[in-house]
């Protein structure tokens, strides 16, 4: 398994408000994704709403870090 990872600092009001944009695209991925995919599942509506709380807390505007994680598995998809 492969595991990548980036972190943003939030030290200003412009990296909080870009952090606050990148997390309201992600949760709108998401949401649209699990609609087409997953809708209606306990996961899919356990997995929008771990996003929407990331989307929430980012609009308090304060410093901090956003932090991406990407583990890759091994082995390809299941058709």
């Amino acid at each position: 398994m492969s595991h990548y990872e980036a972190s943003f600092e939030i030290d200003s009001k412009t990296d909080s408000y870009a952090a606050q944009r990148l997390l309201e695209q992600v949760y709108d991925t998401i949401r649209e994704e699990s609609r087409s995919v997953r809708e209606g599942t306990d996961d899919a509506d356990k997995l929008l709403e771990e996003f929407q709380t990331l989307r929430d807390a980012a609009k308090r505007r304060t410093p901090g870090r956003l932090t991406i994680t990407y583990e890759q598995h091994d082995g390809g998809f299941e058709d």
